[in-house]
């Protein structure tokens, strides 16, 4: 296999002793090198409540790129479903491609969200209730220990993401991003209904029908992101539709995901065979000794994401460097550490193709953060390069 299209998957984070705007303006240079440098997308995540990273919006980020480039393609890591309705959603992306036709990507994610209205009933009730149905999402097998592929890709231990649902935090999180009583269908039907509107067949169950303006006959390339063997992949798959594996932030179970996705696929006129790309998390420089200082500050990041308390501003090298560490901080950021990409061109180019090669990726999409933008900017020329010319 060659080189495969890279991308650009923008979280907007903020470093420390920096500010909003200053983040944002970061977003439209570094989408800017990005066409320039031949990245093929430039993917927005949705995150809240997060005082580091401010992508609070991909369509809000998306129209606010779209007019600083002209040629790669802008869109969404992903829109999350457990508080947007599918309505709103095509209507959002439909107003933007009336300006920039052809070069939308609506990844839709899942999200922890009240699946059923009994469940909005009370703050310990809500929390239950959304960490049941997470979990329940998450599909694929116990991973307790390492393991590698055949290749030899590293699928670390699994986080036990269940120790972020003990508090009413996930509760008042969700008070916050969903209206008193309202909940989430079911992801199944949630992905129907945005096929439907955005081809003109949507008919609800009491046989009325539907056009959204914008968004319906819009050129929009749909995408679903997954981070394990559950329904998303499952949803993806048997709809035919592309679909987006984490490696970034769910390392020990992106072949799960892939292998899921591929066994539900059916062939849909625009995707007639399975389509995946895959998330990482890299930082590169001209040195592997360089790179690896750019990226110490990403474990105290993932650290404080986490302990709860959401993504810190990015921190400098010297100031990752004064913090204390206990054993059970380090067993915390263990799997992310372990599977980030940070080298040289030619040591992470070689990380890209073992994870290319694992999952039979026909994309991968990158996600860098430093503190320095002109080194997150140069990160992304160097793998460029490098990826370009093997």
């Amino acid at each position: 296999m060659g080189p495969i299209p890279l991308s650009v998957l923008d979280l907007l984070p903020r470093s420390s002793g920096s500010d909003n705007a200053t983040a944002l303006r970061n977003t439209i240079d570094l989408a800017q090198q990005a066409e320039r440098f031949g990245y093929a997308r430039y993917w927005f995540a949705e995150h809240h409540l997060n005082p580091g990273v401010i992508g609070s919006s991909p369509a809000v980020e998306i129209a606010l790129i779209a007019g600083s480039t002209s040629t790669i393609r802008l869109g969404s890591a992903g829109v999350q479903f457990g508080h947007r309705t599918p309505l709103s959603t095509v209507e959002e992306f439909g107003l933007i491609n009336a300006l920039y036709p052809g070069r939308l990507d609506l990844g839709i994610g899942r999200s922890i969200s009240r699946s059923e209205p009994k469940v909005a009933t009370g703050e310990e009730s809500v929390t239950e209730g959304a960490r049941k149905g997470y979990l329940a999402s998450r599909g694929g097998s116990a991973h307790d220990e390492d393991s590698y592929t055949p290749n030899g890709l590293l699928l670390p231990k699994q986080f036990d993401i269940s120790s972020a649902f003990s508090s009413n935090a996930v509760a008042h999180l969700l008070n916050l991003l969903q209206q008193p009583g309202a909940y989430a269908p079911g992801y199944d039907d949630q992905i129907s209904t945005v096929l439907a509107l955005l081809d003109g067949s949507y008919v609800s169950p009491e046989g009325l029908p539907a056009h959204a303006a914008p968004g319906e006959g819009a050129d929009v390339q749909v995408w679903i992101l997954g981070a394990s063997g559950g329904s998303s992949a499952t949803v993806a798959g048997s709809k035919g539709l592309r679909f987006v594996a984490s490696y970034h932030h769910s390392p020990s179970t992106v072949i799960d995901a892939v292998d899921a996705y591929r066994a539900a696929f059916k062939p849909s006129t625009e995707v007639p065979e399975p389509y995946v790309a895959v998330s990482v998390d890299a930082v590169v420089a001209e040195t592997d000794e360089e790179a690896t200082e750019l990226a110490s500050g990403y474990a105290p990041w993932v650290r404080s994401i986490r302990r709860g308390e959401g993504a810190i501003p990015f921190p400098t090298p010297a100031e990752a460097a004064a913090l204390e560490w206990t054993d059970e901080d380090r067993e915390l950021v263990r799997d992310r550490v372990l599977t980030q990409f940070v080298g040289s061109p030619a040591t992470v180019a070689d990380k890209l193709e073992q994870l290319r090669d694992a999952t039979g990726a026909a994309e991968i999409s990158i996600t860098t953060i430093t503190h320095d933008h002109a080194a997150r900017v140069r990160s992304y020329e160097l793998i460029a390069k490098e990826w370009a010319d093997r």
